[in-house]
């Protein structure tokens, strides 16, 4: 994946991010407020061994290194039940040794004779209450049980409470702000996560370099969606001015460099599957060139479920099927659509057998006398992967082109339809992708492009013109009121 990749996944799925990141922040902002404050004590205790008077400096470096390997062990006796059943007596506590010693915690600093009792309550005072009395207890149960020699001789280890614990001001958990930290990364790793697996196991056609990724034909053109398509499929014709209409003239234009001067000028338009609009896109290709003044011939090849007819207006029930069965000539049921020099031939009935009669000769017959008497040739051929028909028309045709719709199309239902064409050896002129969004990472250039601005600017200016005719007409009707008046 190329680093536009990344930025395309990010923009197409920036809604799913930033909602998964706010989940995260909002759920790690709810778990800290329903959980309990708590408070932390600490007393902290300097453990040393007595020395004798006199003791030379090798007894003292002696009893320091002693006091340092004996506080690794005396951590472990704070939590011990000899010392917390005292503090439970003390303090009154309705709880077990068991219950207390998670709540306490004891450490010891490398290469030092320092204890830390930490105990963390829910009651501020509580925690520094037995935060003392377990420093005291420990003290007493190590100087007068563990390490009381025998007789009236005072144990050789020393404890002193240096730092004694006192009532926390604020507490030590739930630490909002690093939650909602946590939150807000845990929150944006799953979103992105979840948008790259959306990019793997999205396998349609999008855009342009999706297609690139399928295939090395040409791509001729970008359709943008429209969502009023249904109810004026000629766009070309009935809003010329609007930005699907221009993508079809940039259409034209790249479809006229195609075949230029080593075959004949004629293509079948068709899709992997139905439903991607080859019938729309080649209705309004054939007006486009026929705009340019090019005589053009649109043929409805859909002998299945033809729609060109309905598209241009036309009468359907006479066309392609009667001249291939010889009950009708050409010249007779090809109808001029508009004012130009467009030609539309009409399906006819639908036979029982279309693939045989479009792998026909009159069928190579026809296409060859339209080849002959215009400039362009176009037929609506049905699906690649539904029916044989489009491969068999292709084989007597200049070339196919494949509509392909972005959000539609599968990528595995494009290679199979180009393999299709590459098996039996036609030529792939190129292809066009249709209902591309006008917003967003996928969307066409034309969607961000509009005559609006040109619109609203001689809008202004007819505007400012009237004003202007206004103003005259004005001035010359006081002019002529005051010499009225004059008289």
């Amino acid at each position: 994946m190329e680093l536009r990749d990344y930025v395309r996944i990010l923009h197409k799925s920036w809604i799913l991010i930033v909602a998964c990141t706010l989940i995260g922040v909002g759920a790690a902002a709810a778990y800290s407020l329903t959980l309990a404050p708590k408070y932390q004590s600490t007393t902290q205790l300097y453990v040393s061994v007595r020395a004798s008077e006199g003791a030379a400096t090798g007894d003292l470096v002696q009893g320091t290194s002693f006091a340092r390997q004996a506080v690794i062990s005396y951590v472990d006796v704070v939590n011990s039940a000899v010392v917390l059943d005292k503090v439970i007596d003390e303090l009154e506590l309705d709880l077990t040794p068991q219950q207390l010693a998670p709540s306490i915690t004891a450490a010891s600093p490398l290469n030092t004779v320092l204890i830390n009792v930490t105990v963390t309550n829910t009651d501020p005072i509580q925690a520094a209450a037995i935060a003392n009395s377990v420093g005291a207890t420990f003290t007493d149960v190590v100087t007068n049980q563990l390490e009381k020699p025998e007789g009236e001789a005072a144990s050789p280890v020393k404890i002193e409470t240096i730092q004694p614990a006192v009532t926390p001001t604020a507490p030590s958990s739930p630490n909002v702000p690093l939650n909602v930290v946590v939150g807000l990364i845990l929150g944006l790793a799953i979103g992105l996560g979840l948008a790259a697996l959306r990019n793997v196991l999205d396998t349609r056609i999008h855009s342009s370099h999706d297609i690139e990724q399928v295939t090395d034909a040409a791509i001729l053109g970008g359709i943008a969606l429209d969502p009023e398509a249904k109810s004026r499929p000629l766009v070309v014709h009935a809003d010329p001015r609007s930005p699907r209409a221009e993508s079809f003239r940039s259409l034209r234009t790249n479809l006229q460099f195609v075949n230029l001067g080593t075959g004949p000028r004629s293509f079948v338009v068709t899709s992997s599957i139905a439903g991607e609009g080859k019938s729309t896109t080649t209705a309004n290709l054939a007006i486009a060139l026929a705009e340019t003044g090019a005589s053009v011939a649109l043929i409805d090849g859909d002998l299945r479920l033809p729609r060109v007819a309905d598209y241009m207006g036309v009468e359907g029930g006479v066309g392609l099927t009667d001249v291939l069965i010889g009950r009708a000539e050409l010249a007779d049921v090809l109808q001029k659509w508009g004012r130009g020099k467009l030609y539309v031939l009409p399906s006819g009935r639908v036979p029982p057998n279309p693939s045989e009669l479009l792998g026909s000769s009159a069928m190579k017959r026809v296409l060859s006398s339209l080849t002959e008497q215009f400039d362009f040739v176009l037929v609506d051929a049905p699906p690649l992967l539904l029916v044989t028909d489009a491969a068999v028309i292709s084989k007597i045709t200049g070339g196919a082109i494949m509509v392909a719709a972005s959000g539609r199309t599968k990528k595995t239902e494009l290679t199979a339809a180009v393999r299709t064409l590459e098996s039996i050896g036609s030529n792939l002129a190129g292809i066009v992708v249709t209902m591309l969004p006008t917003k967003g990472p996928d969307s066409y250039a034309y969607g961000q492009y509009s005559y609006g601005k040109f619109d609203e600017e001689e809008s202004v200016a007819e505007q400012r013109a009237e004003k202007k005719v206004n103003k005259k007409a004005e001035g010359s009707r006081r002019r002529t009121l005051r010499a009225s008046r004059a008289k």
